[in-house]
């Protein structure tokens, strides 16, 4: 293949992938170098569609480099865990991993993934092995391909929601990579291609996609996944019970670059409605569209988002159309009412109870008198919930029986994790992991946020707005892995100690954010936002959330098109 392409006309990843032989590259031999603990250049990229990237400590990078040592390097591993839910046994083999061979803590992604960070390179296939042994897996967690099938988590107001679960699960199974490379180099398995005609990759071929894609679920009035920061995002049409079928939301994504004016976020557009019954072919014929016609030569504008925006959207349809051989139906009315999650304890259609536990971070750990990690380890011994990951790094523990409540309660109680007093724009906050692994990262931003939240929520108190949810989230990069862009306040690092900061995104979910004040630091955030939390204590409407309070009183302006978004 490569003897028919021009190579320098195209991203250096494409090579790559070509050359891997359907994603096996030289990873066998990269495990076996024990000169470094880094794997090659070429496999780094590789190693993401095993669900794995290469990591250094960037607190010690100078130290080390000063004493002329390689970097203190170790990787991250994120699990699939479509829809979000595990079971007990899972869980528990999760936090056995994270004590075995990982730092001891456990993060959960905003794509209701598992992550497992500081883990060696001579743990990763133990590690691996120990994840299949779980019935999970990691491939396609990273990767040019579709990565975890999100689903709303929470079933408290729905009776579809298990069909909807399932139905992300099978669509998961689909779009999942066929190669044998993942079960060779980790499981020592030997594993024929799945598809008839002996093709290694019938979907996806030997370059995979362009860039990354994802697909989210989501169940109204929820929107929990943010179903319009998606690739690909399926609305649920319920009626009276029944699953009729989905409005789909086409050409939503959260990444854009400093200094690039031709990269931005983007919110999904709703093309129609289907029945229930086409949905994975559906899901198929957009991946293939984007197969093709993606931009495999700038991988900054790689993304469907910026394909859709390329053709126009209405073109991308007839393309879609032509595919399909039918036209979607007129979008069914729906109504979405927040993008966060509940918390506490609920009682869902299906008569079991529910409880909500903000995971600040998303990060499981023991931290001084608050044992998070091991409540959550002895709850999971008795066998009596199971756990749902939701897509704002929080958990819920669910199918739990009106007798079981009383264990539950009184296992936090006992390490430190009730009562809890948690203002309400805590709960709605999100943070990645930024510092001190991520090599994107140019500002802190989960080790760092728990603090500003101290001194935010002192103005917060202040103003009579301690109880309020207020959507805050942070990234270290614009990369927008936490999706900070639709945040009614979003803080995206720009520097050591500098953030940029965004107001106006809805608590719907519905809206992109705007740019108020450019690269701050932490006092200046602080005297930008207080005077805006006591004019909206002051002069808020019955009902207003503070994303509509700050676009009504013209602190910025709605973005009515996503390339009108500054940095």
């Amino acid at each position: 293949m490569s003897d028919n392409i021009n190579w320098a006309e195209l991203s250096e990843v494409e090579r790559i992938k070509s050359e891997s032989n359907y994603l096996h590259g030289r990873l066998k031999e990269s495990l076996a170098n024990r000169l470094t603990d880094a794997i090659a250049v070429d496999d780094r990229q590789i190693s993401k569609f095993h669900g794995i990237y290469q990591q250094f400590d960037r607190d010690t990078e100078r130290d080390r480099k000063r004493r002329r040592l390689e970097p203190d390097y170790s990787f991250l591993i994120r699990v699939r865990v479509p829809g979000g839910i595990v079971n007990a046994d899972q869980w528990l083999q999760m936090n056995q991993i994270s004590e075995e061979y990982a730092n001891g803590t456990i993060k959960l992604t905003t794509r209701q993934a598992f992550q497992f960070h500081g883990v060696l390179k001579g743990n990763l296939k133990p590690s691996m092995k120990a994840i299949n042994k779980a019935l999970l897996d990691t491939i396609a967690a990273c990767g040019d391909v579709n990565r975890n099938v999100m689903a709303s988590p929470h079933p408290y107001s729905s009776s579809v929601f298990d069909q909807v679960q399932e139905l992300a699960g099978k669509l998961s199974d689909h779009l999942t990579p066929r190669t044998p490379a993942y079960y060779e180099i980790w499981l020592d398995q030997k594993k024929v291609a799945h598809a008839s005609t002996g093709e290694v990759e019938p979907l996806y071929g030997p370059v995979y996609l362009p860039r990354k894609f994802k697909i989210g679920f989501t169940i109204p009035p929820f929107n929990d996944i943010d179903v319009f920061t998606q690739d690909l995002g399926f609305i649920a049409i319920e009626n009276n019970g029944k699953l009729e079928g989905f409005n789909v939301a086409i050409g939503g994504g959260m990444g854009t670059t400093f200094g690039e004016i031709s990269t931005y976020p983007r919110l999904g557009n709703v093309i129609g409605f289907i029945q229930t019954d086409k949905v994975i072919d559906f899901a198929e014929k957009i991946v293939l569209l984007q197969k093709e016609l993606g931009n495999r030569k700038e991988r900054k504008n790689a993304r469907l988002k910026y394909t859709i925006d390329q053709l126009g959207l209405e073109n991308f349809k007839q393309l879609l159309i032509n595919r399909l051989g039918y036209q979607p139906e007129p979008e069914r009315a729906y109504t979405l009412v927040r993008n966060s999650d509940k918390f506490g304890w609920h009682l869902a259609k299906d008569k079991h109870w529910y409880l909500g536990l903000f995971i600040e971070g998303g990060r499981i750990k023991n931290q001084d008198n608050s044992l998070l990690k091991s409540a959550l380890k002895e709850i999971a011994n008795l066998h009596i919930s199971d756990f749902r990951l939701t897509g704002n790094q929080n958990l819920v523990l669910g199918k739990i029986k009106e007798h079981d409540k009383t264990k539950i309660n009184q296992i936090l109680k006992n390490n430190g994790l009730l009562p809890q007093s948690i203002s309400g724009a805590r709960t709605n906050s999100i943070a990645c992991v930024a510092l001190n692994t991520c090599s994107l990262a140019f500002a802190e931003a989960e080790r760092y946020l728990p603090s500003l939240m101290n001194k935010l929520e002192v103005s917060l108190s202040e103003f009579g707005l301690f109880r309020d949810e207020i959507v805050i989230r942070m990234t270290g990069c614009p990369n927008g892995c936490g999706r900070p862009y639709v945040a009614e306040i979003g803080f995206i690092g720009k520097g050591p100690g500098r953030y940029n900061l965004y107001l106006g995104g809805n608590f719907e979910g519905t809206r992109l954010n705007r740019l108020y004040r450019e690269n701050m630091n932490e006092e200046e955030i602080l005297e930008s936002l207080t005077p805006l939390f006591q004019d909206y204590s002051e002069h808020r409407n019955n009902g207003e959330s503070f994303g509509d309070f700050v676009i009504r009183k013209d602190y910025v302006a709605p973005i009515l098109n996503p390339k009108d978004f500054k940095h």
